[in-house]
């Protein structure tokens, strides 16, 4: 088993572990919000969110866009969503594939463009937790509400893929596999609230 030591931002020391990589899930049209959010704030949630994954410890970091197409922050990679109006399994499925398609990733880092008061604190605190295991479930807790950024090991891509259906995107896999999903409390740290109006 790979044994990944992680330092205060989560990020590994390069010891035995397979990368992790973050995900900011941003294809959307916001309908009640009233627009795409990967343009809420002038484009700070966008920005907020990409540095929340690459400053939490991701290795690397992509953001899903569909009904709004933005250039991505930098550093981060895009993911262009074409089937977007299907729902957030269609981001969801796309930002699995693309993690897929690289080399020997440990896990993935799902995130939301719409809870702008998470930050690289729970991203690392959620990695340190996760230990780049493959086998690993893990999201924070808001004061007893689950919440985003999800880690996915490897090990769960292929199920996660398969229950992904219309608007829902990992959640019903989550429900399904309750037992081994591990919680961390984060409530310290943000309100872990996702802004669906304005």
């Amino acid at each position: 088993m790979n044994i990944a030591r992680l330092d205060d931002t989560g990020r590994s020391d390069g010891v035995g572990s397979d990368p992790v990589v973050g995900v900011v899930l941003a294809a959307g049209a916001g309908r009640r919000y009233g627009m795409p959010k990967i343009l809420a704030a002038q484009g700070d949630w966008l920005n907020t969110a990409v540095s929340a994954l690459a400053d939490g410890g991701c290795d690397d970091v992509a953001v899903t866009m569909g009904a709004a197409v933005v250039e991505a922050p930098d550093g981060a990679a895009t993911i262009n969503v074409g089937n977007w109006a299907d729902g957030l399994s269609a981001s969801v499925r796309a930002a699995l594939g693309w993690a897929h398609a690289r080399e020997n990733v440990a896990g993935v880092v799902l995130h939301v463009v719409d809870m702008p008061d998470v930050g690289a604190d729970v991203v690392a605190r959620v990695l340190r937790q996760a230990g780049s295991r493959r086998d690993a479930v893990v999201r924070p807790r808001y004061r007893d509400v689950p919440g985003h950024p999800v880690y996915l090991g490897a090990d769960h891509l292929a199920g996660v893929l398969d229950s992904l259906n219309g608007d829902v995107g990992a959640a019903a896999y989550l429900r399904a596999h309750a037992d081994i999903v591990e919680m961390v409390e984060c409530g310290d740290l943000a309100s872990g609230r996702d802004i669906d109006e304005p």
